[in-house]
């Protein structure tokens, strides 16, 4: 199971036993879309390679309000 923990500034990620952080501007490069409009499966999709996604998808701007 992969844990993502949202904030202003990026993610940290625990995936599988590694902990690691994604800056929020590499997760723009890599969506092509402003930090705040990406959502938590496509962050997922980052990490792992064919994540198992549950649940509506929720943009980062309303995690972390």
């Amino acid at each position: 199971m992969t844990a993502l923990s949202f904030d202003e500034n990026g993610v940290d990620v625990v995936y599988e036993g590694t902990e690691f952080r994604l800056e929020k501007e590499l997760i723009e490069e890599a969506t092509e879309k402003a930090y705040p409009d990406v959502t938590d499966h496509e962050v997922l999709k980052i990490v792992e390679k064919d994540p198992s996604l549950s649940g509506e998808p929720r943009q980062i701007a309303d995690i972390i309000r």
